[in-house]
């Protein structure tokens, strides 16, 4: 049996619909938890890689009251070792917007270089995009590939019909543009620079060019290097 969740440390204690909300998801770690699982639902030790940072006690504490709160679904499989999978409920699939404008507001006022010490998840921006990517009612499908450091590659499809992005982590079979480049080279591409020399652009030029123009969007007179 799941351990209880544990009681609201800091409650709002406000009649109002942002206090309210805040209640649900203004602990640290939540919002990022509903953007990971963005393209499904993913097992506990898969939360703690895409998460640097958090304990293991953390997360745990934070998945009980979500499952709590009903903003995530727990599901256990009878294998051994035991496997169990958490997935966002429709009330926290209705935060991706959220997670979207979030991100978006941090593209303008607090983007910049990576910064030392800072773990480097190219997936996690494009774990954002089903809230921060607008296709403007186009139906595409684009193929995003990160060649990574240790050899291995990170492959995630955006497939939009009309306003509804969506993201898996898997190659699509026959996507309308495909995108592949090294770490760095996305990089280059998402941070302040938005140097796109470096990646290989494969189908509809155009969509991919929208795409990344969405992923790293920020007004330069209005950009922060942080």
């Amino acid at each position: 049996m799941p351990s209880p969740p544990p009681p609201k440390r800091h409650p709002y204690d406000q009649w109002a619909p942002d206090a309210r909300a805040l209640d649900l998801v203004g602990d640290k770690w939540t919002l990022l938890i509903v953007r990971d699982l963005s393209g499904g639902p993913r097992r506990f030790v898969e939360l703690q890689r895409v998460l640097p940072g958090i304990s293991t006690e953390q997360l745990r504490s934070r998945l009980n009251r979500m499952v709590a709160d009903g903003l995530l679904t727990r599901r256990r499989y009878r294998e051994v070792p035991p496997r169990v999978d958490y997935e966002l409920t429709p009330r926290a699939h209705d935060l991706l917007p959220v997670v979207g404008e979030l991100a978006r507001w941090g593209l303008v006022w607090a983007w910049g270089a990576p910064r030392p010490g800072e773990r480097i998840d190219v997936g996690a921006i494009f774990r954002a995009a089903p809230g921060l990517v607008r296709m403007a009612g186009r139906s595409a499908t684009i193929e995003l590939t990160v060649a990574l450091p240790d050899g291995s590659e990170a492959v995630s499809t955006l497939s939009a019909a009309g306003d509804d992005v969506r993201l898996i982590e898997a190659p699509a079979p026959a996507p309308d543009a495909r995108v592949a480049g090294t770490q760095d080279a996305w990089i280059a591409a998402l941070g302040p620079a938005a140097d796109h020399a470096g990646l290989v652009v494969e189908g509809d030029t155009a969509l991919a060019a929208s795409l990344l123009d969405e992923l790293a969007y920020a007004p330069a007179a209005e950009r922060a290097i942080a």
